[in-house]
């Protein structure tokens, strides 16, 4: 009987090795920025060609009720943590809120210390300074332009779409061709790197966002029909994209990889030009949305209702299935967990779910119901408060709260949200009205200022821009149109003094790269309980302050002022420490 035992606990012991030798799927997450359900072929846009995107949709799972945030930053935050946006402090696209708490933690940082490589190429705008950085949250390998979109203020200097200078794991770089180009160009690049082990690939697209720019050959063939030429050049960049996505496709093939990588597709908000509206709320006037009423911004369903196919031939999840129980992007997290074999720790608690047993048929999913709130509302206008700009869903009720009132419809009957039943089922509307308090009552404890680090061993020299300036209305200068005015508003930088010493601060009007003058008189800081200012020396492109500074956290203000006394704040500001 020794023998036999022994043969069989050497065989046990073997084949449990060779499982866990077993490479893990490798993941490629690509989402594209402002393209709405309706910016699809497969999805019945009788104008726009995507059929490499349509042959991914004839192959995948495809969620058919999935939902993100109305906008870009709210939903990247979800998609890295799981969390609702709320609870990650990540909530608006500037006005020093599109960072995200220290203590959040990401699908990067998940999937790196479960041993996968992990890259992030394209646009990230989750914070442009350390600890916010891709970097900084799990990601190993990056290439990346800062800000919300390309050549926005806090992006470099003079990026266009074209042969931009991008960032690559903290070095600027100069890069050839159109940024979609770039990012799949380096997306691939990534993935030949890694082929021999396990990665994970968040590949998230600046474009079709604005300014819709692309090389004209992509947006010629709608130009010539009068329905679609008014969309030509936004439909223009998701051809681009469609282009992109069979050579990745075609990639992965070649290299034999396509068998075991998860790909999903999706988008991270309602269209913002496929179609005319009046408004944001409305149905589409001209285009296509697919039946929806809303578009980016919106808390109707267009805003929100996006995209998500998901395929991988090993795993099964293939064969143009759809699935149309609500999926949200708060489930990423825990499902590319719960497929790929890496444990969740306790202290990550996401609020999404795994929707594992919705793809393989195992079970259902217990959640009832799902959770979408615009904090600030368009334009940053509203107050933070409980049901402002909020909606509720289950798979049959929308319970939408706009402009302080509410609303209800029945989804199945009336995907266009035109009848609102709020005034006939108010037990229902109770109903849903308590499971909301519930969740406010567990995120809104973390609307709270996030703060930016100075000192840092992560970051030596940290380039602060007005879009990070802290308002709790209204937004800041973001864009070169609103600073070439020179506008008479500053407010502060949060920020975190991370060691006590001496720190030289440059104030400017420009990004250094752009060496144009300061304009004005005189200029002040205060931060810490300390203040100094002195004169501007004409044709100075930088006033510089040396200031001793404690450690913690507090607020950087900025002044410069113009001969009448009037004064704006420096747009832009390096901070270094000196000792």
């Amino acid at each position: 009987m020794k023998p036999i035992l022994s043969f069989s606990l050497l065989l046990f012991f073997c084949s449990s090795i060779s499982a866990g030798d077993l490479k893990k799927p490798n993941v490629i997450l690509v989402m594209t920025d402002d393209q709405g359900y309706g910016d699809l072929a497969c999805h019945g846009n009788p104008y726009l060609k995507t059929p490499h995107l349509d042959q991914l949709h004839s192959e995948s799972v495809r969620f058919t009720d999935f939902h993100v945030s109305p906008f870009c930053t709210p939903t990247r935050a979800a998609l890295m943590t799981g969390h609702y946006p709320g609870r990650t402090g990540a909530i608006r696209t500037s006005a020093g809120q599109t960072m995200m708490h220290p203590d959040e933690k990401t699908v990067g940082t998940l999937f790196g210390s479960a041993g996968y490589r992990t890259g992030m190429v394209g646009k990230w705008h989750l914070g442009d300074n350390a600890p916010h950085r891709p970097q900084d949250r799990g990601f190993q390998d990056v290439v990346w332009h800062r800000c919300g979109g390309i050549g926005q203020a806090s992006d470099y200097w003079g990026n266009d779409y074209f042969d931009d200078t991008y960032e690559r794991n903290g070095v600027f770089e100069k890069f050839e061709g159109y940024c979609t180009d770039v990012w799949f160009r380096e997306g691939i690049r990534f993935v030949e790197e890694n082929r021999e082990q396990p990665f994970f690939l968040y590949l998230a697209l600046n474009a079709p966002h604005g300014p819709y720019r692309v090389p004209e050959e992509w947006a010629e063939p709608y130009q010539t029909n009068p329905e679609s030429r008014p969309f030509a050049n936004f439909y223009g960049m998701i051809a681009n994209i469609d282009h992109n996505m069979g050579l990745l496709r075609e990639r992965l093939d070649s290299l034999g990889l396509a068998e075991d990588t998860i790909l999903i597709f999706m988008t991270d908000n309602g269209t913002a030009a496929g179609a005319k509206f009046k408004g944001l709320d409305s149905e589409a006037e001209k285009g296509f949305n697919a039946g929806m009423r809303g578009k980016k911004s919106s808390i109707y369903d267009g805003g929100h209702r996006v995209p998500f196919f998901i395929h991988w031939p090993k795993g099964k999840l293939t064969g143009g299935r759809d699935i149309d129980t609500i999926g949200a992007h708060i489930d990423v997290l825990p499902t590319l967990a719960d497929l790929c074999g890496v444990k969740v720790p306790e202290d990550y608690r996401p609020d999404g779910v795994s929707l594992k047993p919705l793809l393989d048929g195992s079970g259902e999913l217990e959640r009832t119901h799902h959770f979408v709130q615009f904090h600030g509302g368009a334009g940053n206008t509203d107050p933070f408060e409980a049901f402002r700009n909020s909606v509720v869903l289950t798979e049959r009720w929308r319970l939408v709260n706009a402009k302080g009132e509410q609303e209800l419809y029945d989804i199945e009957k009336d995907p266009a949200q035109r009848e609102n039943l709020a005034a006939q089922n108010a037990e229902k509307v109770a109903s849903l009205r308590a499971e909301y308090e519930s969740f406010w009552k567990s995120v809104s404890p973390r609307l709270k200022p996030v703060y930016i680090d100075l000192g840092s061993d992560a970051e030596e020299l940290t380039v602060l821009c007005s879009q990070d300036w802290f308002m709790d209305r209204s937004n800041p200068p973001w864009n070169f149109n609103s600073i070439k005015k020179l506008p008479k508003i500053t407010k502060p930088w949060m920020v975190d003094i991370k060691q006590a010493g001496k720190y030289r601060l440059t104030l400017r009007q420009w990004p250094k790269e752009a060496g144009q003058a300061v304009v004005g008189v005189k200029a002040k800081v205060e931060v810490a309980g300390r203040e100094a200012e002195q004169n501007i020396e004409p044709g100075s492109t930088g006033v510089v302050f040396e200031m001793d500074l404690p450690s913690g956290p507090t607020e950087l203000w900025t002044y410069i002022y113009n001969e009448k006394g009037a004064a704006g704040g420096a747009y832009f500001t390096d901070v270094e420490k000196i000792d």
